[in-house]
């Protein structure tokens, strides 16, 4: 069998390979510019990181909670737009070869074209997508929302979803599974959530995808407790509270990079 051409797959079937889980980091592409999104998306791969989401910057970010939606706010305000996040992935991708998923909302993928968002998005080194205000049902039955390939759709599951709709998102899974863990906005927390082994074991008799957790992880304790239930864990909030607190530091990438590593190393001390 020939080796996975996506990244995401591909990493996928590597971490499987040596029995390692997933760290999924989350930024805000264009907090607090682009230029230091490269260096922050850099320093996130020399801690460890095996995949990373670039949210793309909108102006009604629903799903986020009041830390991700300020670092839309600082992004935008800073100049970043779509074609220009387009264009610090194409330079990303001169540097490093670390999956990459566009974390968005329907709008902007709407007001750029779907076809359109797709091909440039593939082609400027994107390899997945997660639209995380465009219902699975729609996905399936509008062919123009998927139309190429080249991206995996990265869904999401939450934990009030009934047992025939995690059927219908796991079946059609790609690239891995997003398990949201907790009701609400993006967050850091003080305590995981409840039923994450349940919920996770319940997606797993649908799909042979991998299945991640996120929503509310923000110290490495978490982050072990949360991957050793699961294929891997994302933590975003915690690194874009970070990034807000020190943006304006010479050696942010660096802060980040310390923060990441500790998180990072007690998910792959898993065995």
């Amino acid at each position: 069998m020939s080796a996975p051409t996506n990244r995401i797959d591909r990493h996928f079937a590597e971490l499987r390979t040596s029995g390692k889980r997933a760290f999924v980091a989350y930024i805000c592409a264009g907090d607090p510019t682009l230029d230091i999104t490269v260096d922050i998306v850099l320093a996130l791969e020399r801690a460890g990181v095996d995949i990373v989401e670039l949210g793309v910057p909108f102006s009604d970010p629903l799903a986020d909670g009041v830390v991700n939606q300020m670092a839309a706010d600082r992004a935008l305000k800073a100049g970043a737009t779509f074609p220009k996040v387009l264009e610090m992935v194409r330079k990303l991708r001169t540097q490093s070869q670390i999956p990459l998923v566009f974390f968005t909302y329907l709008n902007p993928v709407y007001t750029y074209g779907y076809e359109r968002f797709h091909i440039d998005a593939a082609a400027a080194g994107v390899d997945g997508v997660l639209v995380l205000d465009l219902p699975p049902e729609e996905a399936l039955q509008n062919a123009e929302l998927k139309p190429t390939a080249e991206l995996r759709h990265i869904q999401l599951i939450a934990p009030t979803s009934p047992r025939e709709r995690i059927d219908l998102i796991a079946k059609n899974a790609e690239g891995f599974v997003y398990y949201v863990s907790r009701l609400g906005v993006t967050g850091a927390q003080v305590e995981i959530a409840s039923g994450i082994a349940e919920q996770v074991a319940l997606i797993k008799e649908s799909t042979d995808v991998p299945v991640c957790v996120g929503f509310g992880v923000s110290n490495p304790e978490q982050a072990a407790k949360v991957a050793s239930m699961a294929d891997g864990v994302v933590v975003g909030s915690a690194i874009v509270k970070l990034i807000e607190k020190n943006g304006a530091a010479a050696d942010l990438a660096d802060q980040v990079e310390a923060f990441v590593k500790p998180l990072v190393a007690a998910v792959k001390a898993l065995a």
